[in-house]
């Protein structure tokens, strides 16, 4: 299991990063994540994994900034399939983010190109890449929550984290150990684990695009 784990905490902690670093920009949304819990918690983690996922596949205005764009989503979301139409397929994977304490009310579910068909717009420029449609987040009920989880079409992986302070400490540890997390009894995973994999991957090419900005 050790040799299994340990990208997950790498994956959520850069994806909350990318939110908190692009947002400096909106300090109320930052702010949500340092103080708040439950519900706001989760709103504010919704709005900042969208901000960031936003920036770093946006066009923008430069030569240079689109092919960063169209190269991040490559590699991170478009597969090779013969089977597929014209080849490809979109990595679609759905992600619930929540916690064992329901009177945290913090479950957010991320969906990874849930529409491909709204990925390319026509436009009078010709068609483009829309990286408004390449991952959605949205916040739950802990009822909406609980009706995902059991069903297998709705989510590919639950991470359940013991409480909201639990998801805040781990913006503090970018080098937890999973294994160490699950002895401690701070997270419990459930789900298709290829897409745990696939979840700390993207974190990784995150930081990796992050890193090369500064």
């Amino acid at each position: 299991m050790h040799a299994t784990l340990p990208a997950l905490p790498n994956g959520i902690h850069h994806l909350l990063k990318t939110g908190l670093q692009l947002g400096e920009k909106q300090p109320e949304l930052a702010g949500l994540l340092s103080k708040a819990e439950g519900r706001i918690l989760a709103g504010g983690m919704a709005a900042l994994i969208k901000l960031g996922f936003g920036f770093l596949i946006s066009e923008g205005l430069s030569e240079s900034k689109a092919a960063q764009a169209q190269a991040f989503f490559q590699d991170n979301f478009v597969i090779k399939d013969p089977y597929a139409p014209h080849g490809i397929r979109y990595y679609q994977g759905k992600i619930l983010i929540c916690t064992r304490k329901p009177d945290d009310d913090m479950n957010v579910l991320i969906r990874f190109c849930p529409n491909p068909s709204e990925l390319y717009l026509d436009t009078p420029l010709g068609r483009r890449f829309n990286p408004c449609a390449v991952v959605d987040t949205k916040v739950l009920s802990e009822a909406e929550a609980n009706r995902i989880e059991q069903n297998p079409d709705k989510v590919d992986l639950v991470i359940r984290f013991r409480d909201a302070q639990a998801i805040l400490n781990l913006a503090q540890r970018p080098d937890a150990d999973v294994v160490q997390l699950l002895l401690e009894n701070l997270v419990q995973i459930s789900g298709n684990f290829g897409h745990m994999f696939k979840f700390g991957a993207i974190g990784k090419h995150v930081q990796a695009v992050l890193s090369g900005m500064h």
